[in-house]
Formats: C-alpha cells, structure tokens, sequence
C-alpha cells in the first residue's frame, strides 16, 4: 500500500463549485436535525427535494471543508452549548440561499426561521476556511451580531475581529485581489505571461493578483494560459469548469494525491466521482478519521507512547545484566583456583598469579581484597559466581515479561492508529481495566459502575457473500473468538504479528474467502504497510485463551498459513 503526502485543493475556486453544488441540492430544504459529533465539526440535516442531505461543516485546522456526507457519525450523548444554541436558532429553519464572499473560502448559509415570539428571523450560518483559524459562526442578519461561534476569539487573539456572543460581526480583511468569475479585463495577466515565460514562476504571480488560487489552480492556471496568445478566452475557459466540474482525484508528482474540480494538467490515474461530495468523501473520509482519533485519543496515545518507552529502556537494562551473567564462571573458575592454592596466598595482598588448570597451566590473574583472609576472597568470588547464575532465571522471566508487554503495547498502538472515534472507548476501558490509565480516570463512580458495553466488530462481506467479522480492539477480539464465534468457523491472524481476530461465518469456506478474510487479519495489524503478510487460519474450537493473560491474548494450533498482500481497496470492496 502506497503512503502519500497530500496537498488540498479547497481554495476559494473549489468554493465557488462546491457552493453551486450545494445551492442546487439544499436551497429552500428545512433544517431537521443539528449534531455536532467532534468538536470542530457540525452535521445539519436538511430535507430537501424529499431527501435527507446531512450537511457537514467542518472548523477542522488541517481538514476545514464544507460538503453533503454519506458518512455516518457517531453523536456525544451529550451536546454542546454551540449545538444546543443552533437547534435553539435554526431548527425548522428554511434555508434561502447558500452565498461566497467574492472568490474567498467563506460560505454564508442564509435561513429564515420563526422565533420565539413566532415572528420572522434571518439568520446566516457563516463558514470560515481558513486553516487554524478556520470558524463556524452564527449570525443575526438583522442588526450583524454574533449568536455564537464554534471557536470563541477574545480581543486578545485577534483585535481586528472579536468573535464572541454579542459582538458585532466583522467580515474576514479583504484582500486586494481580484475576483476571477468577474473578471473583464487581462492587460495585467497579459504583462505577467510576458515577464514571466517559466509556468512555475507565472504561477506564483497568478497568486498575487487573483483570489482564490491554491497552489496547484494557480499552477494549472499558468500551463492553460501558456497554450496561446488568447489570454481572455484561456482565462474564461479555465474557470468556466468551475462552474461545470467534473470532480476529480488525482495522483501528480513524489506520490502526490489531490482532489481537484476537474482534472488539472499533468495529473495521471485520475479517478472521477459524480459530485464534489463524494469527491471529498473518498478523499478524506480515513485522513479527517485519522485526525479525529489523534484528536480524542492523545491521552491513550500518551500513555502507550510512555509504557512502550518505559519497557523498551528496562528490555536494554536486562539485556545488559543478562550479558554480565556470561562472566560468572569465570568467578567459580577463580574461587576454586584460590582455594587449591590458599597456602600461596598471604593476607593483605591485592592480586595474585596463579596456574589456571582450566587453561594448560596459564597463568590467571585474580584480584583479591586486602581487608579479607584467603578463604574469604574465594568465598567472595563463589558468591559472586552464584548470585550471577540465580540472576540468570530471575532475568529469563524479566526479560519474557517485558517483551510481552512491548508486543501488548505496539498492538494497542496498531489499534489505535486504525481505529474508529468510538472504538477508542473500548481501548481507554482495557487501559484503566489494566491500570495503565489510573492517573486518567473519571472520578465519578457510578458513571463507572455503569459501563460498559463493548462495541461490535466490523463486518465485511466476502465474495461470495459468506459474513465476515474483525475484532478492531482487545476486548473486541476477545469477545469474538471466545464468546461470539462457533466452534466449527474459521478463525485468522497474522502469524507473530499484533493484528486483529478475524472470523469467517461459515464451517467451510471457499480458498476465495479465507484469502479475501486474510487480506482483512492483514490490513487490520501491524503489517498492513507490509506485502507478503503470514496469515495463520484455524477453527475456531483450535484457539485457547491461558487463565491470567491479557485481553485478546489466545494460543492455537493446527493452523494454515497464507501470504497476502494488505489492500486497502480490496478492504473497502468488503465492507458491509
């Protein structure tokens, strides 16, 4: 599987499409539902041309977007005061019109809404894409105050715009850039192709006169104003797609990836969806997820991060001792040779040289304490050889133990780096189950005592259309192989190699399924970057749990092994 470095294409032209997009999906739709499953993000529901829209709005730093999403999120069972102020506002609210602020990434979301009163109001639901800085706010159109904001901004962040309740609302500065989709006149584009006949370099001055160019528009502006002398006709064509796209995900130099609204010059394996939504949604359904699980999971992270480091840095302390321990017959060695020869030794002396009989008669030099007798130098050196070889079996079982908790930890922190948001709640209870997370836990007992139902595997279909089930966490795990599964069913994961348990539905599967099942044990571990992953595969009635071992920790035997190559493209065909 291929790693990649992105670049984002939601710049102000990419707006422009996407609102138009939206305007003819939602505008006069009703406001149904208002979510805010993570913290910078909202989900409107809208009804519209009788069909469900779930609008996402996203104030992310690094994922900041406006689109329609067919993914599903998980609500807090909790809202927040922003939500909460929102369905207060805008819920039944009719949505009027969808407008951009000139070629700039700012959506103004125009509702009419009936108040408490019963009389009617207009509200704008306004949507900043400015990366750390990015917003959601909530706008009453008829005196320009703030409802509210997603992200609070006090006079001491920002004393050009205060973005708090109340505060009269101030547009983001206008830049002293020209608005591309009303542009007329070309004498200035003109000059620049003139001074500046290197694409990269015209593209960078394309930056500085015209709104809403991200790199690689103002890149691809500069190749299609290169192909002649017509610069006004380029210009419009150019930006015409816009208004007519043709969504696009593109792979472009060093393994590059990018989503554009129509296919920009030197792109290669372009891919093409029928709206800008799916677009995004392909592009950053895992990224955006990533990000979230950073986000909500820093403190089992942290913890994890710190007990690897913790048991990496005693492994190399016992393997150090466990060296040293290859010197101790050297110490019997010396206190027998001492005590064969005790008469040639005399009290006070601090070394001595004596025929090694080990050694053809060589001569061994033995160091010796001056504050003891003869006998008591050799007795030294036998307890020394001794305690040496008792340090042996006690650091033989450190030394297991602490590789077991290495392999227990870097497989919690697989886990973490594929997880859901909502299989972050089952990682944080096997942590504080364990007591790694004792410092992090909630003080309230009864919501503790409460707890806890273990979320469901995933659920892939072979195929064929045989069912099949990936423990995504431990206590996942756990629960399929030794409580979920039939005996009879086959049970997969990588050999040696912290992943998930994976079952197969079925007492007889295909040779497809069991390769499309080890496919999912493969991606869904620590080796999903790797090809030619082991996958053992065995009935399930052949996988044993030993009485006091960690969560998802089993044993099994008469196993096969396949090699497969993790895809995450065969991964998304399978799922349910």
């Amino acid at each position: 599987m291929m790693k990649v470095s992105d670049t984002m294409s939601f710049d102000g032209s990419f707006t422009h499409s996407m609102k138009n997009e939206l305007l003819g999906l939602l505008k006069t739709g009703r406001v149904s539902r208002i979510n805010q499953p993570y913290p910078n993000e909202l989900i409107l529901t809208i009804r519209a041309q009788s069909t469900n829209q779930q609008l996402l709005l996203s104030a992310n730093p690094t994922y900041a977007r406006v689109q329609i999403t067919k993914i599903p999120y998980v609500n807090p069972s909790v809202p927040s005061n922003f939500t909460m102020i929102l369905r207060k506002h805008l819920s039944g609210a009719i949505l009027t019109d969808i407008k951009q602020l000139d070629n700039d990434r700012v959506l103004r979301f125009m509702f009419t809404s009936r108040n408490e009163l019963g009389d009617q109001t207009s509200l704008c639901l306004n949507v900043e894409i400015m990366a750390r800085h990015s917003n959601i706010i909530l706008i009453d159109e008829a005196n320009d105050k703030i409802i509210d904001a997603i992200k609070h901004v006090g006079s001491d962040v920002n004393r050009y715009r205060i973005l708090l309740p109340g505060a009269t609302y101030i547009n983001p500065p206008k830049q002293d850039l020209q608005d591309p989709f009303v542009k007329t006149e070309f004498e200035d584009i003109d000059h620049l192709i003139r001074e500046y006949p290197n694409v990269d370099v015209l593209a960078n001055g394309l930056k500085k006169i015209i709104q809403g160019l991200g790199n690689d528009t103002s890149l691809a502006l500069a190749n299609c104003l290169h192909r002649d002398s017509n610069t006004a006709a380029n210009f419009h064509n150019f930006f015409e797609q816009f208004n007519s796209p043709k969504p696009t995900f593109s792979h472009i130099a060093n393994n590059k990836i990018n989503f554009t609204a129509f296919p920009y010059p030197g792109t290669q394996k372009d891919k093409h969806y029928s709206t800008l939504s799916e677009l995004l949604d392909a592009y950053y359904a895992s990224r955006a997820q990533r990000d979230r699980v950073r986000e909500q999971g820093a403190v089992l992270i942290q913890v994890v991060k710190k007990q690897l480091k913790k048991n990496r840095t005693k492994l190399k302390r016992l393997n150090r001792d466990m060296k040293e321990t290859d010197n101790a017959n050297e110490y019997r060695v010396k206190g027998e040779i001492l005590t064969a020869y005790l008469n040639k030794v005399e009290r006070g002396m601090t070394s001595i040289e004596l025929p090694n009989y080990y050694d053809q008669n060589n001569l061994l030099t033995i160091f010796l304490s001056n504050q003891q007798s003869p006998s008591e130098n050799a007795q030294r050196y036998f307890k020394k050889y001794q305690k040496l070889k008792n340090a042996v079996k006690y650091l033989t079982e450190q030394i297991k133990l602490t590789r077991a908790e290495i392999d227990y930890f870097e497989n919690i922190q697989s886990q973490i780096e594929l997880a859901k948001p909502e299989d972050l709640v089952d990682i944080r209870y096997e942590l504080e189950q364990g007591h790694y997370l004792k410092d992090h836990e909630h003080n309230n007992k009864k919501k503790k005592a409460k707890r806890r139902k273990i979320n469901k595997p995933e659920v892939f279909e072979a195929s064929d259309g045989t069912e099949i089930l990936v423990g995504k966490n431990n206590l996942q795990n756990e629960r399929l192989t030794m409580h979920t599964a039939d005996k009879r069913e086959t049970w997969l994961h990588t050999k040696n190699i912290p992943g998930s348990h994976v079952i197969i539905r079925s007492f007889d599967p295909s040779d497809q399924t069991i390769t499309e099942a080890a496919t999912l044990a493969a991606y869904f571990s620590k080796a999903r970057d790797s090809t030619k992953v082991p996958v053992d595969f065995t009935k399930v009635k052949h996988v044993r749990k030993p009485n006091g071992t960690k969560p998802g920790y089993v044993i099994y035997d008469n196993q096969q092994t396949v090699l497969v190559d993790p895809s995450e493209d065969i991964v998304s065909q399978l799922k349910k």
